[in-house]
């Protein structure tokens, strides 16, 4: 089998660095093109890095970008315009910004998604279904911890899971989002959905998401004990989009959850 032709985005980050690493093993993908947001003079498993552009792109097959929502952009309206497959990872967009990205799925295939993990995503779908069974007699909150390094707080994954809350009641998320607190010991139930965000050490990430009708508390929960599961994930996300035609697809369409 012929192996795919990639491109990684953020490569000095810390999912760039793993997603770089992870691809030298990969029987399915060639890492053809690697990019930063500046000039490294240095050669990354020997490739040099480039900036965002036509001809650091115009190689690949697929494009992995896990980075911020302002630099994803820029390598979708790069795609868009070359009709290459993008797989994003990156979190922390606004609503105008996930508009955008719709846009642009009508052209090239997008697969998005806030957490690459098998784990994280079959989390998402018992939420969904939590959130359902439970209905109103019971209230709602996520907990995350991550690395000190993580910059967004609520992460992309709590948010996801926030969404699943929504989706099982049938309510508009936007709607529903409460409080979000930061490093907070303990944090409250409310009507809407809050979130705690908590940043330390070099954890790799712990998500829960709390049902509680004051009588008792449900307790959904995950935690990554190594980052190369998002690499994996990814790479399975990258593999499945090569054949897909335009559209905005998540992890749910990958692992065939209803």
């Amino acid at each position: 089998m012929k192996k795919i032709n990639l491109a990684i985005t953020g490569c000095l980050g810390r999912m760039g660095q793993q997603l770089v690493k992870s691809s030298k093993s990969s029987k399915n993908f060639k890492l053809v093109s690697i990019t930063e947001n500046r000039i490294i003079n240095k050669k990354i498993s020997g490739l040099r890095s480039q900036l965002n552009s036509e001809s650091a792109f115009k190689n690949a097959n697929i494009i992995i970008d896990f980075t911020i929502p302002k630099c994803t952009l820029e390598v979708l309206k790069i795609a868009s315009k070359l009709k290459k497959r993008v797989v994003i990872g990156t979190t922390g967009f606004s609503k105008k910004e996930e508009n955008l990205i719709k846009k642009y799925s009508r052209k090239i295939p997008i697969l998005k998604a806030g957490n690459m993990s098998l784990g994280i995503n079959l989390l998402m779908y018992l939420t969904e279904i939590a959130s359902k069974s439970l209905g109103d007699n019971f209230l709602s909150k996520v907990f995350e911890v991550h690395h000190k390094h993580k910059k967004d707080h609520p992460s992309g994954t709590a948010l996801m899971l926030g969404k699943g809350i929504a989706v099982g009641k049938k309510k508009d998320f936007y709607k529903l989002v409460g409080k979000k607190y930061l490093n907070k010991k303990a944090f409250p139930y409310s009507k809407k959905i809050n979130f705690n965000s908590i940043r330390k050490g070099e954890i790799v990430g712990n998500h829960k998401v709390l049902f509680s009708s004051g009588k008792e508390t449900i307790t959904l929960d995950h935690e990554a004990f190594d980052r190369a599961l998002y690499s994996e994930g990814a790479f399975t996300a990258a593999k499945w989009l090569i054949s897909k035609k335009p559209g905005l697809y998540s992890m749910r369409n990958v692992l065939n959850f209803k």
